[in-house]
């Protein structure tokens, strides 16, 4: 079993149209799907890297949407949703429902135009999917591992580990914080989405590898 990070870039028809506002200058640069449903009438978690008014705004383009309830936290804000259908284009969602690999959460929407996601299947699987997929839009694969289901103990790649580096420099860890996503961008010279993308990471594998120690 194979696990592969994709990295996708969609054609404007094809774009979410909550993609779409992110894409048009909001203070959201990073919006990740964390769970939904496997329902026509779409639930959804979503956090989005911004306040809890600017995540509102980007919400409101989503026409299929029922109810939502927002929850502002440290870092930005989450939203559960309920929704009448994804919005997705029917031709995404045929090639991903007839694909026989499963897709990991979360979905990350950037602000410059891709979407990333990992799913997990046999090889052959994979790559069949991932020509399908090419048919519809720009797709690099970013990364390549075996599938497990418990990670090694030190999982965390040299940029995530410069990533913990940074935030520990600025405060990003102090209580109360003193630095943000941005001064880790400055220090590891990047943009503000990729170095919440390294922490996030980091942090997700760091936690990971102390769960399976104690």
């Amino acid at each position: 079993m194979k696990r592969i990070q994709f990295s996708a870039t969609y054609p404007a028809e094809f774009k979410h149209p909550l993609h779409r506002k992110i894409m048009d200058g909001t203070p959201i640069q990073r919006a990740e799907l964390l769970m939904w449903t496997p329902t026509a009438d779409a639930t959804t978690l979503l956090w989005c890297d911004g306040d809890r008014e600017a995540t509102a705004a980007v919400i409101d383009e989503i026409d299929s949407l029922v109810t939502s309830n927002l929850v502002q936290d440290i870092d930005g804000t989450y939203a559960f949703l309920q929704q009448s259908a994804y919005e997705f284009p029917t031709a995404v969602l045929e090639t991903m429902a007839d694909s026989a690999v499963i897709f990991l959460p979360p979905v990350v929407f950037l602000d410059t135009g891709s979407v990333t996601f990992e799913a997990v299947g046999e090889a052959t699987a994979l790559r069949r999917f991932y020509d399908e997929l090419t048919a519809l839009a720009d797709v690099t694969i970013e990364q390549v591992d075996v599938f497990e289901r418990k990670h090694a103990s030190s999982p965390l790649t040299d940029r995530q580990r410069a990533a913990l580096d940074a935030a520990i420099s600025v405060g990003y860890y102090e209580v109360p914080r003193d630095g943000a996503i941005t001064d880790v961008a400055r220090v590891l010279d990047c943009s503000p989405s990729t170095a919440g993308e390294l922490v996030r990471k980091a942090e997700a594998a760091a936690i990971r590898a102390y769960c399976d120690v104690d």
